[in-house]
């Protein structure tokens, strides 16, 4: 990765510019980043990113002049976000509460949205039990809080570290489990749903943990891909009749996840949903962001500021 200086772009018609105040990193520009995805496209010279927070500058043809001076949040595609001056499309902004800041804004943006819908892709009921498998990342953070909210009777999380389990406990969690699932003797001995952000080598070893039709739903993959066997295990259990998925929001409705984002916010506004921000580092640092999460050291969501 390296920090270059681009022209200025004036946004097309249906289009809007945006003056980033924050840029959100996610897991997904890691991934692709590695080399993982190369088969899907990713070229060098791939701008990171997919959500900014900032004021609208400028409009392109048919787009409301309203929106210039506006605090939006912006989803930008699949790349493109980080820079300093970000280009979304209108039906891809949303207006910020007085109250939401900008860094809180793209910590939660994409990622609450991946949560209530990966739960709602998974058939999650009141009563029934989560684990969250790679709890301490943004996406996780608000998977737990979105399945105690919705009144999950236990919601387990695999974390790295007791301190991390005490600080996912505190946003809802009731079990923490290390990196293989293991935990205290109270732990469910299986659950309804397993939402997993990280896939990997080691995901086939969960699908032991579900109950009877219990659903596994992958919503990441920032451990990579799982084995090109992995159904095996699954037909292993042929008569437990689990079920597993794989979700994307790019499958939703763009006016559904914008009602979802909107209610979303306005709780976060509001202190009922709690983001978590590991740290906010200028622009030009994200090869050090990313770093930090190849490493495994980030606890929410690193934030870039230009």
């Amino acid at each position: 990765m390296a920090v270059v200086d681009l022209p200025s772009r004036a946004p097309a018609a249906g289009q809007v510019l945006v003056a980033a105040e924050a840029i959100g990193v996610g897991g997904v520009d890691a991934v692709i980043r590695s080399g993982a995805l190369a088969a899907y496209g990713f070229e060098e010279g791939h701008i990171p990113g997919s959500e900014v927070a900032g004021t609208v500058t400028a409009v392109g043809d048919n787009v409301d002049r309203s929106w210039i001076g506006r605090r939006v949040w912006a989803f930008t595609g699949v790349g493109g976000g980080y820079v300093e001056q970000a280009i979304a499309r209108v039906e891809e902004i949303l207006p910020l509460p007085a109250n939401l800041s900008a860094v809180d804004a793209v910590t939660l943006g994409s990622s609450g949205v991946v949560a209530h819908f990966g739960l709602s892709h998974a058939h999650f009921a009141p009563g029934e039990s989560v684990l969250v498998r790679g709890a301490a990342g943004s996406i996780g953070i608000m998977t737990v809080q979105l399945a105690a909210r919705g009144g999950a009777g236990a919601v387990a999380v695999t974390t790295s570290s007791a301190e991390r389990g005490e600080r996912l406990r505190a946003l809802g969690a009731t079990h923490v489990l290390d990196r293989s699932g293991v935990g205290g003797e109270d732990a469910p001995g299986g659950y309804d749903v397993i939402i997993d952000v990280v896939a990997g080598v080691d995901m086939p070893s969960f699908f032991d943990k579900l109950n009877p039709n219990g659903r596994m739903v992958a919503v990441g993959a920032v451990g990579g891909q799982p084995p090109a066997d992995f159904g095996t295990t699954m037909m292993a259990a042929f008569r437990k009749s689990m079920s597993f998925a794989t979700f994307s929001a790019d499958t939703v409705a763009e006016s559904d996840r914008r009602a979802v984002r909107t209610e979303q916010f306005a709780a976060a506004s509001r202190g009922e949903l709690h983001t978590v921000v590991h740290e906010v580092l200028p622009l030009d640092q994200a090869v050090q962001a990313h770093r930090k999460m190849d490493a495994g050291e980030v606890f929410g969501r690193i934030v870039l500021r230009p």
